[in-house]
């Protein structure tokens, strides 16, 4: 089972609900289970958000978004034209408006971090796949049926 994407999006606000919609129907497709799909699509909403606020665009005027889920993990990955400071996990304060998105990746994502390519920085994170409980011998894991002897 394994789902995966490149799509190169407008730098624009409007980008973060195209790649929401496509990326939770690919992992929906796949079969990863809602949970996971959900924490996923968070995360990669995150990165993109923040791409958008704190980057530049590609040279081509637009930004990356990548994902690909294998059996054990679904990895996704934001592309932009780099910015004057490096992604990091904020500490706001509690009345902070913002600063919170890279935290949330922290915490759902088994791991995350940044790559820098000449001109592109691309910022991912690994989150673990779920998929449903698959039944490996059927004939077991059906209910017994009691009966009344006598």
């Amino acid at each position: 089972m394994s789902a995966s994407s490149v799509v190169m999006l407008p730098y624009a606000p409007s980008s973060v609900a195209v790649a929401r919609q496509r990326l939770s129907a690919d992992l929906s497709n796949a079969g990863l289970l809602a949970t996971a799909v959900d924490d996923v699509v968070l995360i990669m909403s995150e990165l993109l958000s923040n791409a958008l606020r704190h980057a530049h665009p590609l040279p081509s005027g637009q930004l990356k978004v990548a994902w690909l889920c294998s059996d054990t993990q679904v990895e996704v990955a934001v592309s932009d034209g780099g910015a004057y400071t490096e992604p990091r996990a904020g500490r706001p304060t509690l009345s902070s408006l913002g600063g919170r998105g890279l935290g949330i990746v922290e915490y759902l994502a088994e791991r995350w971090g940044v790559r820098h390519e000449e001109e592109t920085t691309t910022v991912w994170a690994v989150v673990p796949a779920s998929w449903p409980a698959r039944n490996v011998h059927p004939e077991l894991s059906e209910t017994p049926v009691l009966r009344e002897v006598g």
